[in-house]
C-alpha cells in the first residue's frame, strides 16, 4: 500500500490543481502570457538566472553541513555535483524526501556511507529547510503580518504577528539545545546527535538563502506594475512552494500557479504565469536537463571500474 499512497496523492494534488488552475486562467491568452514574457527586461532575466545560481549553490549547502555533522570528507565537487543532481531530480519527479534519499544513496555509497549514515544526511537535509523555512516565516510574520490576509481571513494581524515570536522561541531554544551539548537520543541501536552550533549555524544561514534565491527568480520575472515587493513575494513563495511540496506533485505542477494567483491577486495573471513560466525555466527543466547529463556521466564511471574489477 506504501508503495501507492504517495504517488496517488500526488496524481490527486495535480487533478486538484489542474482543475483550479483552469478556473483561474479562464480569460488569459497564450498570447497574453508570451507579451508578459517579452516584456521581461533582459538584466531581469540575467538576475532570475543569478538567483537560480544563488539557490542551488545553497542547496549543495545542505549535504556539506549534514556530511560535516557525520564527520564524512568527500571531496567538495563530489559533494556538489550530488547534490545539484538530487534536487534537480527530485524537485521534478516529487516526493522529495524518498527521490532524493535514493538518488543520494546511489552516490554517497560509492564513498562508503552506509545506509544509516545516508540516511541521517537526508534527515538532516529536509530538517536544515524545515528550519531555514520557519525562520523566513517567524521574520515575515514579524515584519509583515498581514501576508497571511493573501490566503485566510481566519487570523488577526496581531496573531499572525505573535505566532512569528512564537516560531523565533522555538527556533531559540533550537539553538539553546545545541549550546547545552545534549546526548545523543537513542531509539533502539539508532542514535541521533545533536547537531554542534558551528553546524547549526550554517543551517540558520544556507537554508534561507536558497528560498530567498529561489523566491528571487519569480520577483525579478514580474513586472513593476502592481508587484507588491519582495518580502510579499517571499511569503506567497514560502506558503506555495511548501504547498507543492506537502502536495507531492511533480514539480508543483498546477500547485504553484494556483497559491501564486490566489497569493498575489492584484497583478495581471499573465504576468504571474510568465513569472512561474522563468522560475519553472531556471529552477526546474534546466538543472533536469543538466542533471540527466550528470547522472549518465556517473553511471558510466560507475560502469567503468566495476567492469575494471572484474577478474
Amino acid at each position: 500500500m506504501k508503495t501507492y499512497v504517495w504517488p496517488a496523492v500526488g496524481l490527486a494534488a495535480v487533478a486538484f490543481s489542474i482543475w483550479l488552475l483552469v478556473k483561474e486562467l479562464r480569460g488569459i491568452s497564450l498570447s497574453d502570457v508570451g507579451d508578459q514574457l517579452s516584456a521581461i527586461a533582459p538584466s531581469h532575466w540575467l538576475l532570475a538566472a543569478l538567483s537560480s545560481v544563488v539557490a542551488y549553490a545553497a542547496l549543495a549547502g545542505y549535504d556539506h553541513i549534514a556530511l560535516l555533522h557525520l564527520g564524512k570528507k568527500i571531496p567538495f565537487s563530489f559533494i556538489t555535483a550530488s547534490s545539484f543532481t538530487t534536487y534537480a531530480l527530485s524537485h521534478n519527479i516529487g516526493g522529495s524526501v524518498l527521490s532524493g534519499a535514493v538518488i543520494r544513496y546511489r552516490a554517497y555509497a560509492s564513498k562508503g556511507l552506509t545506509g544509516h549514515e545516508v540516511g541521517v544526511l537526508v534527515a538532516l537535509c529536509s530538517f536544515t529547510f524545515a528550519l531555514g523555512a520557519a525562520l523566513l516565516a517567524a521574520l515575515l510574520l514579524v515584519v509583515e503580518p498581514r501576508v497571511l490576509d493573501r490566503f485566510v481571513d481566519l487570523l488577526p494581524v496581531a496573531a499572525s504577528h505573535l505566532t512569528g515570536i512564537a516560531i523565533l522561541c522555538l527556533i531559540g531554544l533550537y539553538i539553546f539545545g545545541s549550546w547545552l551539548g545534549l546526548r545523543p537520543l537513542k531509539i533502539g541501536a539508532f542514535q541521533i546527535h545533536y547537531p554542534r552550533l558551528p553546524i547549526v549555524a550554517r543551517q540558520l544561514v544556507i537554508a534561507p538563502i536558497e528560498l530567498i534565491g529561489a523566491a528571487g527568480i519569480i520577483y525579478f520575472a514580474l513586472p513593476e506594475v502592481g508587484n507588491p515587493g519582495f518580502m510579499i513575494v517571499l511569503g506567497v513563495f514560502l506558503v506555495s512552494f511548501s504547498a507543492a511540496l506537502i502536495s507531492h506533485a511533480p514539480g508543483g505542477l498546477g500547485v504553484l500557479e494556483v497559491v501564486f494567483l490566489a497569493g498575489l491577486s492584484e497583478m495581471d495573471p499573465a504576468a504571474v504565469i510568465a513569472a512561474l513560466l522563468v522560475f519553472r525555466l531556471f529552477y526546474l527543466i534546466i538543472p533536469l536537463a543538466l542533471s540527466l547529463v550528470m547522472v549518465l556521466w556517473f553511471e558510466r564511471a560507475q560502469f567503468g571500474r566495476d567492469h575494471r574489477a572484474d577478474p
